[in-house]
C-alpha cells in the first residue's frame, strides 16, 4: 500500500472521532513553523488527551504511516516538498499548568514562555533564562533548549513519554541524557506526553527583572523582526558560531529571500519570500565558506525535517 493510501485509510478511520478543526489535510507547513517556509503535510493532527495520542499510534501502526513530532515549529526547517505521512503536533490543545508547591506539571504543547511568566508570577525562580524562547516546552525538553547559562536539563525532574505502543514510559531528568541541545528523545521513538520541572521559590519583582533584562537583551541582538528558526547552528567548541560567520564575511549574505540576519550572524532570516531551498542553500555556503577559511564544521542546530 503506497503511503498516500495508507494516508486516505487512516484519515477515513479517525476522522469521525476526532474534532475537525484539530485535523487537516494536505496542510501547509509554512503555517506551522516560525521559518514561514515549507511544503504540505499529508497529515497533521493536534491531539489533546493522551488516549487520543494511543489511538493515534495504534492507527499510524496499523497502516504503517511515517510519523513526525512537531512542538511549535520554532527550531524546524520543512523542506519544500513537505511532510509524508502523519505529523502529530503538541500545540494548545495539549498546553495546560499544573502547581504543586514548587513543581509545575506541563503539557507539552504549552509555550514555554507562558510557564516562565506564570514561574514569574507565582514565585518560582530557575526558569528566568526562558522567557524570550517561542518554543513548546516539549519542544525545549526533546532539543534541551537554553539560552544565558540555564538549560532544560536544569529543572526537569521527571518526563512521562509514550513508546510506540502507547505505553507510558517515565523519566527521571538524569534518565534523558540531556547534552548541549540534546536529549535521549532525539534518538528514540517516545513522545513526549508531560513534563515536570521542579523550580525554586524566589522573589517575584527580582525574577521580573530578570527577565525583563535577558528579553531586552534579545531585542537589541537577535533580528526577532524576522522569521527564523533561532539559532541557526550549534555554538562550536572553543568559538562562537556567529563570530565566525561575521569573521568570514557573511553577514548579510542572502541566496534568494534567504539572509544571514545583519543584526546577528549566527541567525539565518526569511525575508519574506524564502523557500526551504534558498535556506538549506545559505547554510550548506555559511558551512562552506567557514571550514575553508577557518577549518571549524557547523553543524545546524535547526532540525531540518520532510521529503528529500
Amino acid at each position: 500500500m503506497s503511503i498516500a493510501d495508507a494516508c486516505k485509510n487512516f484519515l477515513a478511520e479517525i476522522s469521525p472521532s476526532f474534532p475537525p478543526e484539530r485535523l487537516q489535510k494536505d496542510e501547509p507547513m509554512w503555517k506551522h513553523t516560525t521559518f514561514r517556509v515549507g511544503g504540505p503535510a499529508d497529515c497533521l493532527l493536534y491531539p489533546a488527551t493522551g488516549e487520543e495520542v494511543r489511538r493515534i499510534l495504534s492507527l499510524i501502526k496499523r497502516y504503517e504511516l511515517p510519523l513526525t513530532i512537531l512542538g511549535n515549529g520554532s527550531d524546524v526547517l520543512v523542506r519544500d516538498k513537505g511532510i509524508r505521512g502523519v505529523v502529530l503536533a503538541f500545540g494548545q490543545p495539549a498546553a495546560y499548568i499544573r502547581q504543586e508547591g514548587t513543581r509545575l506539571l506541563l503539557g507539552p504543547g504549552t509555550l514555554l514562555s507562558a510557564v516562565a511568566q506564570y514561574a514569574a508570577e507565582h514565585g518560582l525562580t530557575g526558569l528566568e533564562f526562558a522567557a524570550g524562547i517561542p518554543g513548546s516546552v516539549g519542544g525545549a525538553v526533546f532539543m534541551n533548549a537554553g539560552a544565558y547559562d540555564g538549560e532544560m536539563k536544569d529543572i526537569v525532574s521527571r518526563i512521562d513519554a509514550f513508546d510506540e505502543a502507547g505505553r507510558v514510559v517515565a523519566y527521571r531528568g538524569e534518565d534523558a541524557y540531556f547534552g548541549y541541545r540534546y536529549s535521549v528523545f532525539q534518538d528514540n521513538s517516545h513522545i513526549i506526553n508531560q513534563i515536570e520541572l521542579t523550580l525554586a521559590a524566589g522573589n517575584t519583582e527580582a525574577i521580573c527583572q530578570k527577565m525583563t533584562e535577558f528579553n531586552e537583551r534579545r531585542r537589541q541582538k537577535q533580528p526577532l523582526e524576522y522569521p527564523s528558526a533561532g539559532s541557526t547552528f550549534k555554538r562550536p567548541l572553543g568559538h562562537f558560531a556567529g563570530t565566525l560567520i561575521d569573521e568570514v564575511g557573511l553577514k548579510g549574505f542572502s541566496i534568494g529571500d534567504a539572509q544571514v540576519s545583519e543584526k546577528h550572524a549566527g541567525f539565518i532570516i526569511n525575508r519574506g519570500h524564502a523557500t526551504a531551498g534558498d535556506i538549506l542553500a545559505l547554510i550548506a555556503e555559511v558551512q562552506r565558506r567557514v571550514f575553508l577559511a577557518r577549518g571549524v564544521e557547523l553543524v545546524p542546530e535547526v532540525r531540518i525535517i520532510g521529503e528529500v
